[in-house]
C-alpha cells in the first residue's frame, strides 16, 4: 500500500478514533481488486471484509436461471461484508468488482473482535448498514417504478460519488447486467445523455461532462440515498 493509497482514504476507517484505528491498521491487508473479480458468492462463507479505496463493488442478487440485478454499490464510503457483524457468516448476494482499484481487507474474526468491543466501530458499522439498507430499498423501488433513463442517471451518480474523478471505465453490457435490463435499453439511454452533452462515451469509457444536469435528469432515488448517508455517517458526503 503506497502513501497515495492509505487506509484514511476509506471513509469508514478514516472516521475511527485513533485508538481503534491503531488496533486495526496493522491487521489490514492491501489488495488490488480487478474488474469482474468476485469477492464472494451467494451462500458462501466470508473469510474477509473489504474496505474499498478507489474500487467500486456491486452487490448483486442472482436468480436460479442466472439473471442478475444490482441491489447496491459499495465504494470508499463503506465495506463489503456486513453479514459478518449482523449475525451471519454468509449472505444471499454476490459481490463483484464493478470498477477496478485498491482496497484493504480484514479477516472476519478481527472485525468481530473490534465490533464486540461495543465502541465506535460498532456505532459506525451499524449506521453504515442502515445507509446501505436505504440504498437497497431505494434501488428496488427505482427498478420497479422508474425508467431506464432515470435508473442510468442514478447509477452513474452513485458510481461517481465513489470515484476521484468524472470518468468511469464501464461497458454498456456490464451496466445492463448491473441494472438487470437489456443492453439495447442502456445504449438508447446513454445515447440520449450523449446528445444532450451530459456524458461522453467511447469504447467503455464514460466521462460525465455535466453533473448538475445528470442530477436533474435522475429520479428522486439518488437524492434520497445521498441524504440518508449524509445524515447517518459522521464523514458526511463522499468527497467528489
Amino acid at each position: 500500500m503506497t502513501e497515495s493509497h492509505s487506509h484514511d482514504q476509506n471513509q469508514l476507517l478514516a472516521a475511527l478514533p485513533d485508538e481503534a484505528k491503531q488496533r486495526v491498521s496493522s491487521l489490514l491487508e492491501p489488495v488490488y481488486l480487478s474488474l469482474g473479480q468476485v469477492l464472494h458468492e451467494a451462500g458462501g462463507l466470508l473469510s474477509h471484509v473489504y474496505f474499498p479505496i478507489d474500487a467500486i463493488v456491486s452487490l448483486l442478487y442472482v436468480t436460479e436461471n442466472g439473471a442478475s440485478a444490482e441491489i447496491s454499490v459499495v465504494g470508499n464510503e463503506g465495506l463489503v461484508g456486513i453479514a459478518v457483524f449482523m449475525g451471519g457468516e454468509s449472505t444471499t448476494n454476490r459481490a463483484i468488482v464493478q470498477s477496478a482499484g485498491h482496497a484493504l481487507r480484514l479477516p472476519v474474526n478481527q472485525l468481530k473482535k473490534e465490533f464486540n468491543r461495543h465502541g465506535e466501530m460498532l456505532n459506525l458499522l451499524l449506521r453504515y448498514t442502515q445507509a446501505l439498507i436505504t440504498q437497497m430499498a431505494q434501488t428496488a423501488v427505482c427498478n420497479r417504478h422508474h425508467s431506464i433513463d432515470q435508473q442510468l442517471c442514478r447509477w452513474l451518480l452513485l458510481s461517481l460519488d465513489r470515484l476521484p474523478g468524472n470518468q468511469l471505465n464501464m461497458t454498456q453490457e456490464l451496466i445492463a447486467n448491473m441494472l438487470g435490463v437489456r443492453r439495447e435499453g442502456v445504449t438508447e439511454a446513454a445515447g440520449k445523455l450523449h446528445k444532450m452533452g451530459v456524458i461522453e462515451y467511447r469504447r467503455g469509457h464514460i466521462t460525465v461532462l455535466d453533473r448538475a444536469r445528470l442530477e436533474q435528469l435522475s429520479c428522486e432515488c439518488y437524492a434520497v440515498v445521498k441524504k440518508e448517508s449524509d445524515r447517518l455517517m459522521p464523514y458526511g458526503t463522499i468527497l467528489q
